[in-house]
């Protein structure tokens, strides 16, 4: 079993931090608006969405759920429909020029362990800032949506000192995404939007609590 359908040609990847001088302000990543089996590459540099002035690796995609159209074997992705991964090499590569600080975090699964290594150098190099490993869960507990053989995600993080350039992802090709990617805190965010139906029945909410106020008035 892969992260990709049988016979589908996919892959993702994508990645984020921020620009600027460092800071302890909270960025996350959902790698939503990239498409599948496109490689995320510049697309936080400049390349299409926000310039965090972030840039990946050349083996790190983008993968869109099936169940939205992609090619994706996974559910229960906490910012649906987009995750990231690699499909080559050793590992993917996140570089951020201008840094960040204070702690890294992310959802994950995987079929394999891994190691996710922070380091004060761009590609990879410099002074390791934390290092941490990921256990294979990817089918553990699953629950929720029962079309995607990786449906397990998995909150992992750490916090550190110093200023980091560059994460290492570890893992293996085809066998490990992320997804949620934070910057600023060892606890990722959960990137969830409301629908729009949920933003409506709030309005109704809030207007019926106006009236309601009104008329005591």
């Amino acid at each position: 079993m892969s992260l990709k359908h049988i016979l589908r040609a996919v892959s993702a990847a994508a990645v984020v931090a921020m620009a600027g001088s460092a800071s302890a302000a909270v960025v996350t990543l959902d790698f939503e608006g990239i498409a599948n089996q496109t490689a995320v590459g510049n697309f936080y540099n400049g390349g299409g969405g926000t310039n965090y002035g972030v840039s990946f690796s050349g083996n790190t995609l983008a993968l869109v759920d099936s169940d939205a159209g992609g090619g994706g074997n996974f559910a229960n992705e906490p910012s649906p429909n987009t995750i990231m991964f690699f499909t080559s090499g050793a590992a993917a590569i996140l570089n951020v020029a201008a840094g960040f600080d204070t702690g890294f975090s992310f959802f994950y699964t995987s079929s394999t362990a891994a190691t996710i290594t922070v380091y004060d150098g761009l590609n990879g190099t410099g002074n390791v800032l934390t290092s941490f490993n990921i256990v294979a869960q990817f089918n553990s507990n699953c629950g929720g949506d029962p079309t995607g053989g990786f449906c397990n995600w998995t909150a992992a993080g750490a916090g550190f000192a110093g200023i980091a350039k560059s994460i290492n992802f570890g893992g293996t090709p085809d066998q490990t995404g992320f997804d949620n990617i934070t910057f600023g805190s060892a606890t990722p965010g959960s990137g969830t939007i409301p629908e729009p139906a949920s933003l409506a029945l709030v309005g109704a909410a809030l207007l019926g609590l106006a009236a309601s106020r009104r008329r005591k008035a």
